[in-house]
Formats: C-alpha cells, structure tokens, sequence
C-alpha cells in the first residue's frame, strides 16, 4: 500500500491531478459558493444596518402615526411668564447699539439673560427697534420669546411648551431642531436606504425558493401609487 502511495506522487502527472481534485473544479459550485459569499455580506451588512436604524424607525413610525392624526390629538399649551428689569448698568449701553442694530447682543447681558431666565442665545437674532429688543426662541414642542425694553429696562420673557408629543413631532420634521440634529436625520436616512436596497438584494436571492417574493413586492410598490391616483386630488 506504501509503494502504491508513493508510487502515485512519484508520477508529476498524477500528483497535479491529486491535488486538482481537492479544489472545486465544478463552475456551478464556484458559482454557488460565491453566491453563498455574497449572501453572508448581504445578510451581515442588512442586520447591522438594521440595527443602527431602529430607536430611528421606532420614533419616526409613531411619530408618524402622530402627525398623520394631529388633528385628533389635541395638545393643551402650557405658557410660563416671567419678567425682570433690566440692570441700570445694562441700559444705557443697549440704548446706545439701537441705531447701529448688531446681530448679537452685548456679552454682558446674554450671561446676565441666561443666569435669569435660563435661556440659550448662542442662535438667537435679535430683532431691533426705537422701542425695543425682541428675540425669537423657537425650540421643538413648544415656542418663547424674549422682550428688553429700551425705555424703562423692563425684561418680559414667555414660554410655550405643547407637550412631549410635539416635542416628538418636531423631531421628525426638523423643526427647530439644530444642524446637529438635522445632520443625523440625513444619516439615517442614508441608513434606511441601505438597509432596503440589501434586503431587496437577499430576496432576489431569495425568491427562487419563495414565489411569492415578487408579487408580495409589486404589491408593495403599487399599492401606495393607486392609493395616489385614485384618492388623492
């Protein structure tokens, strides 16, 4: 049995073909090796996808939900008012920048504003006049504003919150919501696409063994363009 063995890897021609036969010559099962390669990427590529998109999903499927009932929901405003004069050292230098309208206010008085009022005015534009300072503050869920007085120093501050539904609301539409915030929506969106485009990829994969991958797709596809056509004018 040794000398045949020996014997065997002797011959060049016999070895080569010993070697051959250990490797995959067939071009189908190439082909479905392959194929077997690219459906563990899809499949690892679709789960991790998946998994960065769901708080997302979760929120914009109910906020959707939400907004498409807005009507229904009814949110009872809550408004908070406040009102502070103005420090007599403050005055006078917020007078003086009236006619020259600057685009922030004196740093001296945005610390003195936020250590009161507790309010963030790193985005805010003030809008000037003969009369007064008036600062919009608008924030998801709800809305303020603040007042300086340019004739007797008087501060008036007003606070609008809605409610955490609108609150959730905003969020889905961007309102209000800073670059940050719609930094992400563009991402995860980005990541919505990816995570459909290799699902569609695994079940074309798929739908050799599942007939009714296709018309299940169709379905899907055409049912929200009839819905358009048919009830939407």
């Amino acid at each position: 049995m040794a000398a045949k063995f020996s014997l065997r890897f002797l011959c060049p021609s016999r070895a080569f073909a010993a070697v051959a036969g250990s490797q995959p010559s067939d071009p189908e099962l190439a082909a479905a090796q392959r194929r077997s390669a690219w459906r563990k990427l899809l499949l690892k590529l679709h789960w991790i996808s998946s998994a960065l998109c769901l708080l997302g999903m979760l929120l914009f499927s109910v906020t959707g939900i939400t907004l498409n009932h807005a009507a229904q929901i009814e949110a009872k405003p809550q408004i908070t008012r406040s009102t502070l004069p103005l420090p007599a050292d403050l005055l006078p230098g917020l007078q003086g920048l009236a006619e020259a309208a600057p685009a922030r206010l004196p740093p001296a008085v945005d610390a003195w504003l936020g250590a009161n009022f507790h309010v963030d005015l790193s985005a805010a534009s003030p809008e000037w006049s003969a009369e007064e300072i008036y600062l919009p503050l608008p924030r998801p869920g709800g809305d303020a504003w603040l007042r300086i007085g340019l004739e007797d120093g008087e501060v008036e501050y007003e606070l609008t919150e809605r409610g955490w539904i609108s609150w959730l609301n905003d969020l889905h539409k961007g309102r209000h919501t800073g670059g940050v915030w719609s930094l992400f929506i563009d991402l995860f969106a980005l990541a919505c696409l990816f995570f459909s485009v290799t699902g569609l990829l695994l079940l074309q994969m798929q739908a050799g063994q599942r007939p009714s991958t296709w018309p299940l797709v169709a379905f899907g596809c055409l049912l929200p363009v009839l819905i358009a056509l048919l009830f939407i004018h």
